[in-house]
């Protein structure tokens, strides 16, 4: 499971609010929905929020082995 805690993190360290994230620089509010619910993103707003907090992907998600995850 993609678990995205380090953003809440990353923007709290950064002073960048989820406010100036949709108004300033376009990210949907519901991306911002998915990332509070760990719902899938994809890497194109991945690196969006990597250029805009300038920060590493490390710095948005982790991955965490979970028995939900599809069957391989």
């Amino acid at each position: 499971m993609i678990n995205y805690e380090p953003f809440w993190n990353t923007i709290k360290k950064s002073g960048v609010s989820t406010y100036s994230l949709i108004n300033r620089h376009h990210i949907s509010s519901a991306t911002i929905q998915k990332l509070r619910h760990n719902k899938p993103i994809n890497t194109t707003t991945i690196n969006d929020l990597c250029r805009i907090l300038n920060c590493s992907i490390q710095d948005i998600a982790t991955y965490i082995p979970s028995e939900e995850d599809q069957p391989l």
